[in-house]
């Protein structure tokens, strides 16, 4: 069986190894590419002490059919993306890390959540009870209440620039 070299240029070097952030928001974009999401594909990961302990991505609860299945009951209604969020079969991918963990019994108190897609207000209510500690995000989501609960607490959120240089 044939390797593929992940190396051509030699051994791995600290300046082409990734960044902490920037593996696992490489991993998060892999998650997302589960989602069963018409609209918009994201995926997030959870983290403590650079050890992951929890994926998800947005989609349909276990056994019920996808909205790549039924379609898309938002698109159909023409709700604005970031309002009505309880008119959507899918649970959000912070939502499902966070229940998978708890499914696992695995804390994620003082974790760190990585996420391909800015919290939405839902969501935020939710990280903030869990006890993440930090939030590092890829693209915007227009939702002024998740911006305004942000503020209220002292998690740090920060939105993820690419490779570091």
């Amino acid at each position: 069986m044939k390797h593929e070299n992940l190396h051509p240029g030699g051994p791995p070097s600290p300046e082409n190894r990734p960044s902490w952030d920037q593996y696992f928001m490489d991993i998060t974009r892999l998650v997302a590419r589960r989602s069963t999401c018409l609209r918009r594909g994201v995926g997030a990961l959870i983290v403590k002490n650079k050890k992951i302990l929890a994926t998800g991505y947005n989609g349909a609860p276990a056994g019920i059919r996808h909205c790549s299945e039924t379609g898309c009951l938002r698109e159909k209604l023409g709700v604005t993306s970031g309002e009505r969020a309880e008119l959507c079969r899918g649970l959000h991918a912070e939502q499902n890390a966070i229940i998978q963990a708890a499914f696992h019994g695995v804390s994620i108190e003082n974790a760190v959540l990585y996420s391909t897609t800015r919290p939405c207000s839902v969501c935020m209510k939710m990280i903030i009870n869990a006890g993440i500690r930090e939030i590092i995000y890829e693209e915007g989501y227009p939702d002024q209440l998740a911006e305004e609960l942000i503020q209220e607490t002292q998690i740090p959120m920060r939105r993820y620039q690419g490779p570091e240089r």
